[in-house]
């Protein structure tokens, strides 16, 4: 990481925490985006699923930040898999988020319930369409989410381009060693959704004892100990507050120590969205 940013595969830089927006409508999304670049974020998470497109992309255009400022992200949906599909959504995401490219966009889940028969065919087929999206230069690169290392393979062992960032749920009470592990052997960069494990560990003793050494809050101290692992947080939340907060995080840094002992924090909480049985 050199400047709070981290270089993808392709040698795009992409900013080291970000903004996401979901669950947020399009009108709060519209000042959700407004406060969190004028709070200093310069990368918005967003999602065809999300239905706050419109606003997110209002936002952008109001805050008075240029559109190469931002670092711009959205996701396919599951209905919209395949070749021409998925030429198609993004089309319509370009034009909900009022911009002529996107920064990032990926497939939000590997297998859609639709496709559970048929998934490694339908993973290929629209992959092939978001190299094609990459190539026309209008997405400045391309990933994935919510993908294990057996979707990943699929598209290693059948496409050109490798997915250059993997976004998953990850956090201090549910890691996915095995797919943080996959990805960085292929240089994948992993993002985090949910980072703060929806506030789950924020009563944790281990964890207030480690926030009042650092004089940090809980989430600040989640938020540190994923970006010391080389992953990017992306955390949410409406209050102006929490998002300067949540940036404020790399101004020191945790000793291996006291990493170690939120490694061992692990309690596997999370979601409950497996992504090979997802009914969505």
């Amino acid at each position: 990481m050199d400047n709070n940013f981290y270089l993808l595969g392709n040698g795009k830089k992409i900013p080291a925490i970000g903004f996401g927006t979901w669950l947020i409508d399009n009108e709060n999304a519209k000042d959700a985006v407004i406060m969190a670049l004028n709070s200093g974020y310069n990368m918005i998470d967003t999602a065809s699923f999300y239905k706050n497109e419109e606003g997110v992309g209002k936002g952008l255009a109001l805050s008075g930040k240029k559109r190469e400022e931002v670092f711009l992200t959205s996701k396919l949906w599951n209905d919209d898999h395949g070749y021409d599909n998925t030429l198609s959504a993004f089309e319509k995401s370009l034009k909900k988020l009022d911009t002529d490219y996107l920064d990032l966009y990926l497939i939000h889940w590997p297998v859609p319930a639709s496709k559970k028969d048929v998934w490694e065919e339908d993973i290929v087929e629209t992959w092939k369409a978001m190299e094609k999206i990459y190539e026309s230069g209008r997405a400045k690169a391309i990933g994935v989410s919510n993908f294990m290392p057996h979707h990943l393979k699929c598209i290693l062992d059948n496409c050109d381009i490798t997915p250059m960032v993997n976004q998953i749920e990850y956090h201090v009470s549910f890691m996915q060693q095995d797919t943080v592990d996959y990805c960085k052997n292929n240089n994948i960069l992993i993002q985090a959704w949910s980072p703060l494990a929806r506030g789950g560990i924020f009563e944790l003793d281990e964890m207030k004892e480690i926030a009042h050494k650092y004089d940090k809050s809980v989430a600040q101290i989640c938020l540190m100990w994923e970006i010391q692992k080389g992953i990017i947080p992306i955390p949410k939340t409406l209050n102006e507050g929490r998002m300067k907060e949540n940036l404020n995080v790399f101004d020191k840094k945790i000793t291996e120590e006291d990493m170690i002992k939120i490694d061992n924090i692990n309690i596997c909480s999370n979601s409950g969205h497996n992504p090979d049985s997802i009914n969505f």
